[in-house]
C-alpha cells in the first residue's frame, strides 16, 4: 500500500480534529499550572494520532464489510475506490493499534495508573465506535461519544500528562485498595475550557449524518438524524455553535483563560454566515464543510489567542 493510498485509507485530512485538542490542552496546562512536559506531551500525541488512525481504518473497514451493495462498496468506500486488499486493511489496522498501546503503557510509567484507566475507556469508546454488532457510530450516540472522547478526552489527557501531580486526580492501587481522589473544580474548569472542541467535533458527525440521512437509512445506521428528525437536528447543529462561544465567555470571564482570547468571539460572524449556508441546504458534497471550516475558525482562533498571551504579551 503506497503513502498516498495509506493516507486515504485513515483519512489524514480529518485529523485536524484531534490536533485542535490537543493544542488546546497543551496551551491551557501551561497558561493555568505554568507546567509542561515535552517528552510526555510527545508521547502521547504519536499515541492519541496513531489510535485516531486507527478508529478510522476500523470505519473504513467495517463500512465496506457492512456495505448493503457492490456499487455503494467501490463508490462510497476508500476501501473499494482504491482496492486495497483487506488482509493490508488488517495488518494496518494491527500496527497501528499496537503502537498506539506500547506509547499509552509507556506513558503510564511516566505518569500514573489514572492515564491507564482514561485510556482504557477511550481505546473502547474508539473500537466500538465502529466495530461490534451494534457500533456505536450507527446509533443515536456517535455526536455524544465523539465529541466526549475526543473534544473533552484529549484536552484532558492534554493537561494531565503535563500536570498528573498537581492536584486534579489521584489513583491509587494498593493491594485490595483502590483510592481515588478528585478535585471537583479543577476538573470542571477542564470541561469548560474543552466545552468548544466538544461542541465543535459533535457537529462533524451531526452534520455528516444530517446530509446522509437516507442513504444511512438504506444501509441500516440510524443515527440521530433519524430519531430527532432533520429539522430539530439542523436546529442542534446552530445551538452547539452557540453554546461553544458561551462557553468561551464564560471561561474568559471566569478568569480560566487569558482576557484576550475574548478577541475569538469574533469569528462569530463568519461561524454564522456558514451555518446560515448549511441551514438553506444539507448536501454533503457542497455543505458538509460547513462544520469542518466551523471547526477551524473557533477553536483555531482559540489557539491562536492563547498563543499569543503566552508567548507575545
Amino acid at each position: 500500500m503506497s503513502i498516498s493510498t495509506f493516507l486515504k485509507l485513515v483519512e489524514i485530512q480529518t485529523k485536524i480534529a484531534s490536533v485542535f485538542p490537543f493544542l488546546i490542552g497543551c496551551l491551557f496546562v501551561y497558561y493555568r499550572y505554568d507546567t509542561f512536559q515535552p517528552l510526555n506531551t510527545a508521547i502521547f500525541f504519536v499515541a492519541m494520532l496513531s489510535f485516531d488512525l486507527t478508529t478510522t481504518a476500523i470505519n473504513n473497514y467495517m463500512d465496506f464489510r457492512k456495505a448493503s451493495s457492490e456499487s455503494y462498496r467501490e463508490n462510497h468506500n476508500v476501501i473499494g475506490q482504491y482496492k486495497i486488499r483487506e488482509i493490508v486493511v488488517i495488518i494496518t489496522i494491527l500496527s497501528l493499534l499496537t503502537l498506539a498501546t506500547g506509547l499509552g503503557i509507556w506513558l503510564v510509567f511516566r505518569t500514573d495508573l489514572f492515564v491507564l484507566l482514561v485510556g482504557m475507556v477511550c481505546f473502547t469508546i474508539g473500537i466500538f465506535y465502529t466495530f461490534g454488532p451494534i457500533p456505536l457510530s450507527r446509533m443515536p450516540l456517535g455526536e455524544l461519544f465523539s465529541g466526549v472522547s475526543m473534544g473533552f478526552g484529549i484536552v484532558f489527557l492534554s493537561v494531565y500528562v503535563n500536570a498528573f501531580d498537581q492536584g486534579i486526580l489521584h489513583l491509587l492501587w494498593e493491594g485490595r485498595t483502590v483510592l481515588f481522589e478528585a478535585d471537583i473544580l479543577l476538573l470542571l474548569e477542564i470541561m469548560l475550557v474543552s466545552f468548544p472542541c466538544m461542541f465543535t467535533i459533535a457537529n462533524l458527525m451531526l452534520a455528516n449524518n444530517i446530509c446522509d440521512l437516507k442513504e444511512d437509512i438504506a444501509n441500516h445506521r440510524f443515527t440521530l438524524p433519524y430519531y430527532i428528525g432533520k429539522k430539530y437536528a439542523v436546529w442542534l447543529f446552530n445551538g452547539l455553535y452557540f453554546l461553544s462561544f458561551l462557553a468561551i465567555l464564560v471561561a474568559v470571564i471566569l478568569g480560566l483563560l487569558p482576557p484576550i482570547v475574548i478577541i475569538a468571539l469574533l469569528v462569530s460572524y463568519p461561524v454564522y454566515q456558514l451555518v446560515r449556508k448549511f441551514n438553506r441546504k444539507q448536501i454533503k458534497s457542497e455543505t458538509f464543510s460547513v462544520a469542518i471550516k466551523n471547526l477551524v475558525l473557533v477553536n483555531g482562533s482559540v489557539v491562536t489567542m492563547l498563543m499569543i498571551s503566552i508567548f507575545i504579551l
